[in-house]
């Protein structure tokens, strides 16, 4: 009892924290919608008992239908636990279901009635929690950016109470409190596909708090940083292709997870995030584990604005790879296009118009596909792609180990991991004479001790400089005519 007493606490507290969030947040919506706002929470239901018991009986019924979407996902296996392909297809498939599950899960999202796992937080969590920034909204759901009382940032994802969604369903059936539960099924599929999708590239679920005045739930996640594509297009291709990559090793497993092959309905850059460089899925509601059946090919059809694609009707009626392939193609038309091909390194181009010709054409699988990227890591990382440099370039240049420079005269290139320089990602420092070579205005390079995430060297070019200074993570590199006087500092 006292641990439901806590709980009941915690979510009421919750439930002042959403309140005050909205307040101080979404004040210019407030007060564009406050007339609509207003109309939700002094609703009067008018009308006689008959009109009342149809909306209530057909809101009622839209709960019945978002639960059915969600019971599949609560099995243990990625069998469905064993059941005949007859069972899954027949009429009873729901009641037999329930009658296999464990509804432990199901309770703790939708009651909170099981207490967080030492790892997980809970409703306590969010207690004395400050609200930062919205880091996004659309019609179902809210995304903020909160300080918990330790200080550690997260994101939480909460019913948008000012949203397209919300406002339909209280317009439909002149309940506020049921549309707030109809609406917050898609939060509680997310929670569930969280636990089931654990993945590196999937965001980390940190936890949730349910229960409390009118239903409300809150998922908890791991703060990231919203994809930014104009960015991303300005970045160095290594940072690209980890992007590509990081998706690709997501794809593989999205191919195979514990559900069956899952397919991302609403693809968009929108629907991911980075972590410390890494990219994470953080939209996970419009996952679908769903094959398509089919009778012939021609019903096996992916339509996209620019192709369309027919794929092949197994013997069991379902059209094979359907939910892969709808990956991969969007993969190649939303990522791929734009981060892979151009400034790819000289000796990875071929490989690179390969991915893209593959995937572009359907005519690879994500095994292929991931095989393909990781050789391109592989070559990178170890400078193998290189090989057609000439070993002697290093020649023409005069190296002090130890040492650092002074009084630069910088000069910009792009892409570049600095603004205000010229600061690339080398193998080696043959590679850096290479590139200093081929720009007018290097006559030094600088190794730092930095290096990027496949391990590649840091290198700083420049047009010249005054002094050499000591500097023991450092080797500094000048084409003979240009060697400088050291200095005493």
């Amino acid at each position: 009892m006292p641990e439901m007493g806590n709980s009941l606490r915690a979510a009421a507290l919750l439930a002042v924290v959403v309140l005050s969030i909205l307040v101080s947040l979404l004040v210019s919506s407030v007060q564009q919608f406050g007339a609509r706002i207003s109309h939700f929470s002094n609703v009067t239901i008018l009308g006689d008992e008959e009109e009342l018991a149809s909306l209530r009986g057909a809101l009622i019924y839209q709960l019945s239908e978002r639960r059915r979407e969600i019971i599949p996902l609560l099995l243990p296996g990625d069998d469905e636990n064993g059941l005949p392909e007859e069972s899954r297809l027949s009429p009873q498939r729901d009641e037999e279901l329930d009658s296999i599950l464990d509804y432990s899960l199901w309770n703790e999202i939708t009651l909170g009635s099981r207490k967080a796992h030492l790892d997980e937080m809970g409703c306590d969590s969010l207690v004395d929690m400050q609200a930062v920034e919205i880091l996004g909204s659309g019609y179902t759901k809210l995304v903020v950016k909160v300080n918990l009382a330790g200080g550690q940032p997260v994101a939480l994802k909460l019913v948008n109470e000012l949203g397209i969604d919300m406002g339909k369903c209280v317009e439909d059936f002149k309940d506020p409190q049921g549309c707030r539960e109809l609406v917050s099924y898609k939060l509680k599929k997310e929670i569930v596909l969280l636990q089931r999708l654990q993945h590196p590239n999937v965001i980390k679920l940190k936890g949730h708090c349910a229960g409390g005045q009118g239903g409300r739930v809150t998922v908890i996640l791991e703060q990231g940083n919203p994809l930014q594509m104009i960015q991303l297009l300005q970045s160095p291709w290594e940072d690209r292709f980890r992007v590509c990559l990081d998706l690709v090793r997501l794809l593989h497993f999205l191919s195979q997870s514990p559900l069956g092959s899952v397919a991302l309905l609403d693809f968009q850059p929108r629907q991911f995030v980075t972590v410390s460089g890494e990219l994470k899925l953080t939209d996970l509601d419009d996952a679908s584990a769903d094959e398509t059946a089919c009778q012939t090919a021609a019903d096996c059809f992916l339509q996209f604005p620019h192709r369309n694609f027919t794929l092949p009707c197994s013997a069991q009626g379902v059209c094979e790879g359907l939910n892969e392939k709808r990956n991969i193609y969007n993969a190649y038309r939303y990522f791929f296009t734009y981060l892979l091909p151009h400034q790819a390194p000289p000796g990875l181009t071929h490989l690179v118009d390969h991915i893209m010709n593959a995937t572009g054409e359907l005519k690879a699988d994500i095994n292929q596909t991931l095989e393909a990227f990781e050789h391109i890591l592989l070559l990178y990382k170890s400078g193998l792609h290189l090989d057609n440099l000439p070993p002697s370039i290093i020649r023409d240049y005069t190296v002090m180990r130890g040492m650092g420079t002074s009084g630069n005269a910088e000069y910009r290139c792009w892409p570049s991991y600095s603004q205000q320089g010229c600061v690339l990602s080398v193998h080696s420092a043959r590679e850096a004479a290479y590139i200093c070579n081929s720009h007018s205005q290097c006559n030094s390079f600088t190794l730092t001790g930095q290096k990027t995430w496949t391990g590649r060297l840091l290198a700083s070019f420049r047009s010249s400089f005054c002094h050499l200074v000591p500097d023991w993570t450092s080797e500094v590199y000048v084409k003979k005519t240009k060697v400088p006087e050291t200095s005493a500092v």
